[in-house]
């Protein structure tokens, strides 16, 4: 039976624990009556201001990065290289800015607004394969930073999905080289092969 993840969830204090226990998960968003769903099968955490790779190290408090200071269970939408909108799951309590980044996906429902959404004519390995795609697929744009994931636009479900322990991976996050010895603390999680 599914049913969407609580308040609690979020607001665990182990932001890597979280990232971790998002795979399999299951992404929703209702976007003008459209129902679209994705399971989740990459993550990254972003520790707030102690990670140098976050966009709140240091405490840095900007417009943009406002909504990471909010409660967990929220969103983090922000522009990428002015094109891509990236999706977050803000968590931990209001203040503490922790956040994942959901960077992959598999569609699960409403696959037909997903491939046209993503100019696709076919599902495919690229379908959603990095987080810009995630957030193009299931209509996620950076108006929606802030919007409560217990919400009816977006939120996240726990399905009953299992991943066998054998089909994680943890590594490095990707393309934050300027965090020097940051980037390369293993908060990226991966599920790979089937679900089980």
């Amino acid at each position: 039976m599914a049913r969407k993840l609580p308040g609690d969830f979020y607001r665990q204090d182990d932001v890597v624990a979280i990232s971790r226990g998002l795979l399999g998960k299951v992404l929703c968003t209702r976007i003008d009556g459209q129902l679209t769903q994705a399971i989740i099968t990459e993550t990254e955490a972003y520790a707030g201001v102690t990670d140098k790779a976050s966009h709140a190290f240091g405490d840095r408090r900007t417009k943009r990065t406002e909504p990471m200071y909010g409660p967990g269970g929220s969103a983090y939408v922000y522009l990428c290289y002015g094109i891509h909108h990236l999706f977050n799951v803000v968590t931990n309590q209001e203040g503490i800015p922790h956040a994942v980044l959901v960077r992959a996906g598999v569609p699960l429902v409403g696959e037909e607004i997903i491939l046209r959404r993503r100019k696709k004519a076919k599902a495919g390995k690229t379908l959603m394969a990095g987080p810009g795609t995630v957030a193009q697929a299931l209509g996620i744009k950076t108006a929606m930073t802030g919007t409560d994931l217990r919400g009816d636009k977006i939120w996240i479900e726990d399905c009953g999905i299992e991943i066998a322990e054998a089909n994680i991976s943890a590594g490095p996050r990707i393309g934050v080289d300027y965090a020097e010895g940051y980037a390369a603390r293993p908060y990226r999680f991966v599920a790979a092969g089937a679900f089980v």
